[in-house]
């Protein structure tokens, strides 16, 4: 009971801290708006195709009225051994997906944003082929979401900047 006096005066300090949600005004706010005019640009290979299809997802959310800007976006996928027994097999994989992105003004030509974003993923190789195989792919489609949680997220930042000014 002592503490609800305390609790008071932290609500009443929180909007002095200076944080704002980036996606104030929900799908009508300003960054909403930016990012629903982004055009992702085809990416090559099946891990391009989870990319892009991942990132199509995140922003047909906010649903633009046309292009204004262009994601183009080039990947590296990697999968390395680095578990090895006595008889040299390799007992584990690591995928690593890294992407780098470029946001292009359609109308200028402009290059506002080139960045990267990677996540990687341990796998364990069993004596099946096909379920190293099946983690492999699996692990594709999780780093493909990864991957593109950092790109939407990036790009939201630099539309909250935009629209903030700084």
């Amino acid at each position: 009971m002592k503490s609800w006096p305390l609790l008071f005066v932290a609500l009443l300090a929180l909007p002095a801290c200076g944080l704002r949600p980036v996606y104030g005004g929900g799908g009508q706010g300003a960054v909403a708006q930016a990012i629903g005019h982004v055009e992702v640009a085809s990416i090559e290979g099946k891990a391009g195709w989870l990319v892009r299809n991942a990132l199509n997802d995140r922003l047909s959310v906010f649903g633009g009225a046309g292009p204004r800007y262009r994601l183009v976006v080039k990947l590296d996928d990697q999968i390395d051994g680095f578990g090895v027994r006595a008889d040299a097999a390799i007992t584990r994989e690591r995928r690593t997906l890294r992407a780098r992105y470029q946001l292009i003004d359609d109308a200028t030509g402009a290059q506002i944003i080139d960045d990267t974003a990677g996540s990687d993923a341990g796998i364990d190789v069993t004596s099946s082929e096909y379920a190293t195989i099946a983690a492999e792919d699996t692990a594709l489609e999780r780093l493909s979401q990864t991957v593109a949680d950092q790109i939407v997220a990036r790009l939201a930042l630099f539309a909250r900047r935009e629209q903030s000014g700084k």
